[in-house]
C-alpha cells in the first residue's frame, strides 16, 4: 500500500470546497506521456492553478502501474522544482469500470477514484459505488460518481446514445453512496466527434435547465462534467492539411464551458483537446520536416503547444489561472 500523501499529492476535497466558493472549475487533465504530463505541470504553475492529473484505465495499462506511480511522484518534484509556492495537485483515475481497479488505483497512491456505474442499473450502480467510496474513505481518498450517460467514443468508454442525468436520482444517489462529486450528463460528449452537425448548424447548447434542477436538489454538492474538449478548429484544420482526416470534428463551445465553470460544476474533463494539439504539431513537422526521426525534435514542439493550449483554458475558459 502506498498513500498518496507519500508521494505528495492531495485529495480533491479543498479543491472542490475553493472553486464552489470562487466560481470557477478545477481542470482535469488526462495524460498518456511524459510530454503530456510535463506540459500539464508547466502550464498549470506558470498560471497558479490546482490541476486534476487524470488517468484512464487504458493509459494505466498503456503506462505499467509501477511505472505511472513514479512519473506522479516525478511530476510532484518537478512542480518543486518551478515554484517555491506548490500548486494542489491530484491523481485521478478516470473511468473506472470495476471495484478491483479503484481498489488498486488507491493501493497504488491515487489521491482520488472515479467509479463508473453509469452502464449499470440504477440499483447496480448504487451498491458498486458505495462499495468503492467504503473503501476509499478508509484512506482519505474521494471518489467521484455518475448518473446518466455520456454518448460517443473514448477508449473503452462507449455509448451510441446519452441519457440525461435525472435530477429526481441524484439526492438518493448521493445519499446511498456517500460520494465526494457526481459526473453528471447535460449533452457533453466523448470524443472528437461530440455532435453531428451539418456545415453551418450550431453545436446544440448544454442542458442548464437540467443542471439548475440538479443543482436545487442537492446545492452545494460538486459536479462535475467530463467529455468537454471543445474540440480546436485551428488544430483540426492543422491535422486535415497535414494529411490526417478528422472532418466534422466539433466539440463543446468554450462560452458554454466558461458558463459552467461558474456553477456548482467545479471540475471539468478535457482529454481530446490535449491529444489533437499533440498530434496536430507532429503531423505539421513530419510534413514538413520528412527527414526528422528524432523524438525530442517533433515531441518538444508538441509540449509546448500543449503548455500553449493548457494555460489558455485555465485563464479563458475554466477561470483557475491564480488561484493559488
Amino acid at each position: 500500500m502506498v498513500s498518496y500523501k507519500e508521494l505528495g499529492f492531495v485529495n480533491t476535497k479543498e479543491m472542490f470546497k475553493d472553486a464552489m466558493k470562487n466560481g470557477y472549475a478545477v481542470p482535469a487533465y488526462n495524460f498518456n506521456n511524459m510530454e503530456q504530463l510535463q506540459a500539464i505541470i508547466t502550464a498549470c504553475v506558470r498560471s497558479r492553478s490546482p490541476v486534476i492529473l487524470q488517468v484512464s484505465k487504458g493509459a494505466r495499462d498503456y503506462a505499467n502501474s509501477t511505472l505511472l506511480r513514479w512519473m506522479g511522484k516525478g511530476a510532484i518534484e518537478m512542480m518543486k522544482e518551478m515554484t517555491d509556492k506548490p500548486i494542489p495537485i491530484a491523481l485521478h483515475l478516470d473511468h473506472g469500470d470495476s471495484f478491483e481497479l479503484c481498489k488498486s488505483c488507491i493501493d497504488n497512491g491515487f489521491s482520488s477514484v472515479m467509479i463508473d456505474g453509469s452502464h449499470l442499473t440504477y440499483e447496480e450502480n448504487v451498491a458498486l459505488t458505495k462499495k468503492v467510496v467504503e473503501y476509499a474513505h478508509k484512506y482519505d481518498v474521494t471518489v467521484e460518481g455518475e448518473l446518466g450517460v455520456l454518448a460517443g467514443i473514448e477508449e473503452h468508454v462507449s455509448s451510441e446514445k446519452s441519457h440525461y442525468t435525472n435530477p429526481n436520482d441524484v439526492e438518493d444517489f448521493v445519499k446511498k453512496t456517500g460520494v465526494d462529486s457526481l459526473a453528471i450528463s447535460i449533452g457533453t460528449s466523448h470524443g472528437a466527434y461530440k455532435f453531428k452537425v451539418k456545415p453551418g448548424e450550431s453545436v446544440p447548447p448544454l442542458r442548464f435547465d437540467i443542471l439548475e434542477e440538479i443543482e436545487k436538489r442537492i446545492p452545494g454538492f460538486p459536479i462535475v462534467l467530463h467529455g468537454a474538449s471543445s474540440v480546436l478548429q485551428e488544430y483540426i484544420e492543422m491535422i486535415n492539411k497535414y494529411g490526417g482526416k478528422m472532418d466534422n470534428a466539433v466539440g463543446i463551445p468554450e462560452e458554454q464551458l466558461r458558463k459552467a465553470a461558474k456553477s456548482s460544476v467545479c471540475k471539468i474533463n478535457i482529454d481530446s483537446d490535449g491529444r489533437l494539439v499533440m498530434t496536430a504539431i507532429i503531423r505539421k513537422i513530419f510534413a514538413e520536416k520528412p527527414q526528422e526521426f528524432d523524438p525530442r525534435k517533433y515531441l518538444g514542439p508538441a509540449r509546448e503547444e500543449l503548455i500553449k493550449m493548457y494555460i489558455n483554458k485555465n485563464e479563458r475558459v475554466l477561470g483557475s489561472a491564480n488561484r493559488v
